[in-house]
């Protein structure tokens, strides 16, 4: 794509910000007031003006592509000094939209987001809090459709993980080691033993979170992927999984992190096997985190350091 003569505006890449997050065009110029077609034009000259393809275009929407991801991060922290600028010389009020989180599906990553929300202090805001797929958490990050993503590594899925994020411009950060548990519901014939074997879990539901497209071993939410099981259930979401869990006596293994007021009905159960899940967030390799994101980690820290889990520095 030839570049245009003309400099990039504050007014484009603002644009260009909200067209990366709302991932439309369409969307994003009902959110700044402008039409669809301006919203468009604006989007093609800022194209041409910085000599690359940054959207990819279909009938779904938008995506970026590498040249727009790496792009975003630099609209975003031009549009974010100028919004410090305003607030602090201006009387500006902060922008509503603070922080995305993208995640596997774990009660304490939601637990650490109540707390945040909690302890804000900005009267409007727009949070933005994903349960999903290990690649589509991935490729949230990538776009910057969240800052952080959180999932887990263990010996078996490391160097497929660890590939994938460095291609994507992404680097992965421990947080905690945890022991495997099942969970399981309360009810469940196994939830008044102390410890459960492999052997325990014959004739129980295996339940295990579906991963699209993208269903490898390697992109697993839970570990032992590869075992084979007579009976297994793939679901797409949290509360499904829990109420199979009461309704068929299924299992699943996650990390023992368990919040009781968020799943009163559902006990963690440590599972004897030489295995240890590693837990982190991952993020641009090359664009530090916001201060609401910091607070996000620190919140993060603090709830699962109150189960006794090792946490990494």
């Amino acid at each position: 794509m030839a570049r245009s003569s003309s400099g990039i505006t504050l007014q484009q890449l603002q644009y260009f910000v909200e067209v990366a997050a709302e991932g439309s065009i369409s969307a994003a110029a009902d959110l700044l007031y402008v039409s669809q077609p301006t919203m468009s034009a604006a989007m093609k000259d800022l194209e041409s003006r910085a000599g690359r393809t940054l959207l990819l275009r279909s009938a779904r929407g938008v995506t970026l592509t590498s040249d727009g991801a790496e792009f975003l991060g630099y609209a975003r922290q031009v549009t974010e000094q100028v919004e410090l600028l305003e607030q602090r010389y201006l009387g500006r009020p902060p922008s509503r939209r603070l922080l995305g989180v993208s995640a596997q599906h774990y009660s304490f990553v939601i637990d650490a987001f109540v707390r945040m929300v909690k302890t804000s202090g900005a009267a409007e805001y727009e949070f933005s809090l994903r349960e999903t797929r290990t690649w589509d958490i991935i490729e949230d990050v990538r776009t910057l459709r969240s800052e952080i993503g959180i999932l887990y590594r263990n010996d078996f899925n490391r160097s497929v993980i660890d590939k994938l994020l460095r291609d994507s411009g992404l680097a992965f950060r421990p947080l905690f080691l945890a022991d495997p548990h099942i969970f399981i519901s309360r009810k469940n014939p196994l939830a008044a033993r102390e410890r459960v074997t492999l052997d325990d879990l014959a004739g129980f539901p295996r339940l295990t979170f579906d991963q699209g497209a993208n269903n490898s071993f390697y992109f697993a939410e839970e570990i032992l992927s590869t075992l084979s099981t007579p009976q297994e259930i793939r679901v797409s979401d949290r509360a499904t999984i829990f109420n199979l869990m009461i309704g068929l006596d299924g299992y699943t293994i996650s990390t023992g992190i368990i919040s009781d007021d968020l799943d009163p009905s559902i006990a963690a159960i440590p599972l004897d096997i030489d295995e240890r899940i590693e837990i982190g967030w991952i993020g641009q390799s090359a664009i530090p985190l916001t201060e609401q994101a910091q607070r996000y980690l620190e919140e993060l820290r603090a709830v699962v350091s109150d189960f006794g889990v090792e946490l990494i520095d």
